[in-house]
């Protein structure tokens, strides 16, 4: 099983990333994806989720309204679009897959998921 992260870098508050996160084709397909972030110093935390088939999503209230979840089975990919970044989301961004069926829930949980990806790291300036 392999999840591989990219797309992070350092950015200037109020500025925009995206994460990318390719899979392979049996854990994709079968799997709701998430991404976790953890700040040095910090607890694990759940970001964003995706059901298998890109219908449900679920949002941490701290990037309601800025991140946005998506995910391209065509490709493998599940990505993490960020805008209007603020210092306090400066983290390493993990991706994760949920051996789940289709109608399972999304979960907040790290322990939830049974896939995990190496990090990448987002750096937010004020």
């Amino acid at each position: 099983v392999q999840l591989q992260a990219s797309g992070g870098g350092s950015v200037q508050a109020g500025g925009s990333l995206r994460l990318s996160c390719a899979a392979s084709v049996r854990t994709f397909s079968r799997s709701h994806m998430g991404w976790f972030r953890q700040a040095p110093g910090k607890e694990r935390e759940f970001v964003a989720a995706i059901s298998r088939g890109g219908g449900r999503t679920a949002y941490a209230d701290s990037v309601k309204g800025r991140f946005t979840i998506s995910r391209d089975n065509a490709k493998n990919t599940v990505y993490l679009q960020m805008n209007s970044l603020k210092p306090e989301d400066t983290a390493a961004y993990y991706c994760a897959a949920d051996w789940a069926i289709s109608s399972a829930p999304l979960h907040d949980t790290s322990s939830q998921y049974d896939f995990w990806g190496r990090g990448t790291l987002v750096t937010v300036s004020s």
